[in-house]
Order: structure tokens, then sequence, then C-alpha cells
């Protein structure tokens, strides 16, 4: 689908459409801001709600297992509507249900209500990254992409914190009433700075047997798995894992540190993204394996876990631009419907990762983490390390679309 479009920029010299490649990074902040405010706020919602702190916690579980059972689905049921009524279902959806959210008053509805905007999050994430390579010429692609998933970052790193200071201020209720009437002023946002595209026509339409068969893009998924899985093994059990260092308490300070590297990440992944993306893939997680190594024999230090989360954030930070730029590249007419399966391995690896990081953390400790940690950014290393002709081409990637 994308090869085949006509973009809006003729000249690969000409400035971005920076209004709005920001419009798609609102709505992955607001996707994930919408994931994780009930993590900051388990109690008080469970006062409210009158249940548990840990059925509260399954709120984020519902929101997960929408994004995982709705990404692929709804991408193939979209395909041939046009992409900016596809992008303004899924805010609305972020709308609607947030707003039941705030108002309900019994904890089934609730699920109901976090399983639909976890759906709606598995339709956005799944046309983000097409929608914003669509926006530029092909020789944008990757600085657009970086653009486009700069919130990510930002709320993973703020989220948290951010929605428990929310929920303290204001209330629990009115913080999601405060995402929905952010998701009102995105709907704005959208209609005046981000331009529409056609679907695809029934003949374009591609199977998803047929997408998941071509060429490097089971090497990429692969890759997010590991990459992933190992990532969050470390990020879900912060806390536990720096506890030896005597930083259990400034885990809030850990993560914005994090969130910081991993923005200035982005911005160097903008800049080598499209002339050195299987470089920057091969160092991301070699150098990723290296900070687990000396995670591993250093862990007690809080200077060696403040440098390692730093340079940790700066390898992840670019991840998500690096990985989609090319499941998309190898994709090609098919970008959108393997990257619905982007979303479907990503949010596996953050369920796998908290599954994983808890049966290391119960049987052999958080020192077990940086131990798996390795294993699995070296596993990611050689798979794309030998995905060479396929999935992680070297050279540019305009001299691929020529080489095709």
């Amino acid at each position: 689908m994308i090869p085949k479009t006509t973009s809006l920029r003729r000249n690969p010299d000409d400035g971005l459409p920076v209004a709005g490649l920001l419009a798609l990074a609102m709505t992955g902040f607001i996707c994930i801001m919408t994931e994780t405010l009930p993590a900051g706020l388990l109690p008080e919602i469970g006062a409210g709600l009158h249940i548990s702190s840990a059925l509260a916690g399954q709120m984020v579980t519902a929101y997960a297992l929408g994004s995982l059972s709705a990404a692929i689905p709804l991408t193939l049921f979209t395909q041939r509507w046009r992409r900016r009524r596809v992008l303004l279902l899924a805010i609305i959806g972020f709308v609607v249900f947030n707003s039941i959210t705030a108002f309900s008053t019994h904890y089934d509805l609730t699920l109901v209500a976090r399983y639909g905007a976890g759906a709606a999050a598995g339709l956005a994430w799944a046309l983000l990254a097409g929608y914003a390579r669509r926006m530029v010429t092909r020789a944008q692609q990757g600085r657009a992409l970086a653009i486009a998933m700069v919130g990510t970052p930002i709320a993973l790193s703020l989220g948290v914190p951010a929605g428990t200071w929310l929920g303290a201020a204001v209330g629990w209720r009115l913080a999601f009433g405060i995402m929905s009437g952010a998701s009102l002023l995105l709907i704005v946002w959208v209609l005046a700075k981000v331009p529409d595209f056609p679907g695809l026509a029934h003949h374009e339409r591609l199977p998803f047997g047929h997408v998941l068969r071509t060429p490097g893009v089971r090497s990429v998924l692969s890759v997010v798995m590991t990459w992933m899985l190992a990532h969050n093994v470390l990020y879900i059990y912060i806390v536990p894992f720096i506890a030896p260092a005597r930083l259990a308490g400034e885990a809030d300070r850990i993560l914005l540190l994090f969130g910081f590297a991993a923005l200035f990440g982005i911005w160097l992944t903008s800049r080598t993204v499209d002339h050195a993306l299987r470089l920057s893939v091969l160092a991301s997680l070699a150098i990723f394996a290296v900070v687990a190594g000396v995670f591993a024999i250093g862990s007690a230090s809080p200077v060696v876990i403040m440098i390692g989360v730093t340079v940790w954030g700066l390898t992840f930070g670019g991840a998500a631009t690096l990985l989609q730029t090319a499941l998309a590249d190898a994709a090609g007419e098919g970008a959108d419907v393997a990257l619905s399966m982007n979303v479907v391995a990503w949010n596996s690896a953050i369920a796998g990762g908290g599954i994983l990081g808890g049966v290391l953390l119960e049987t052999w400790g958080a020192m077990s983490f940086p131990w798996a940690v390795m294993g699995l950014a070296l596993a990611g290393l050689l798979i794309a390390w030998k995905a060479r002709s396929h999935g992680f081409r070297p050279g540019h990637r305009l001299g691929h679309e020529a080489e095709n």
C-alpha cells in the first residue's frame, strides 16, 4: 500500500509536515497514557469500585487483551476505508471508552470499557506508522516516523507518575475524563492538520498469510519479540531490580532518566534510520546486551544503575522507529497488515515480560534479570544479523527500492 501512494511532499528537501506528525504522536501518547493510567491509581480505583487493588489491576490486563485480540481483525476489516476515517474511529474509541470508565460504577462494565479502549489502541498502533510514512516522500519516512513515535517514550516515562499525580489532584474518575477531553481536542487537531488517504481497493487487499510469508516479515517480528521481551523484563520489574543499589525509592527518577535518554535515542535514530537502519538495530541490540552484562556484575552500585539505565534508554528510544520501518519496508503493500502483527507481537512481549520476570523473580531473584536480558538481546542480535537479505538489509533504504 505504501509504495503506491502519491506523497504530499514531492521534494525530499521539503519540510516535514510536523503538525500532522505530532498529531499522530499525540495519538500514541494517549494510547500509552490510557493503558498506564490505572497503574498508579489502583487503591483509589479499588475504593471507588469497592474492589481490591488486585482486581483493579485487571483494568490494565483488559486493555492489553483488547489490543492483542482486535489489532489484526480491525486492521483487516478497515483496509478499504479512508485512512483518516480509521484514525478518527480509533480516537473516538478513546473518547467513548474513557468516558464510560470515568462514569462507571460497575466493575464488569469498567472492564468492558477497558477492553474497548485497548481495541481502539490496537487499531491506532497498527495505523500510525503507515500513516506517517504516507504523509511524506520515501526519503523522509524515517524522520517522519521518528516524530510520530515521540509520544511513546514520553508517555512510558511520565505516564504512571503523571497519572498518579493527576489522580491524587482531581480524582481517578476525572483523570479518565481529562483523557477523554484530550482525545476530543485531538480529533480537531487531526481534522485540521492530518491529510486523508484512500484505503486499499478490493484487488489490492493482501491476505494475512501472504503478508506473514513475505520475506523479512517474520525475521523483523522475531526481533520485536526478543528485544521487547528483554526490555520488559527489566522495565516492568525495575523496582526490585534497583533495590540492591538502594534506589527502590527513586524508581520514578530512574524512569524519568530512562525517558529522557529514550527521547535522545529517537532523535539519534531519526538521523540514522534511512541510511543505516541495519547498523542501528545491530548496534542497539549489542549495546543493550553489554549493558545487561554490566548490570549482572555491578547492579549493587547506584552509579552502574544510573549509567546503565541511561544507555539502555538510549538504545530503546529508537526501537519503535527502526523496527516498524524495517517491517513496513519488508511488507511493502502489506505494511498495514504487517504493522497490526507488530501490535500483537509488541503487546505479547509486554505480557511475556511480566510473566517471565515474575517467574525469574520468584525462582532466582532479581539478580537473574540481567542474564535473561542478555540472552534475549543476543538472540535478537543473531536474528537481525542473519536477516541480511530481507528484513534488515545493509545500505540506504532508497537503494533497496531501486534494487526491487
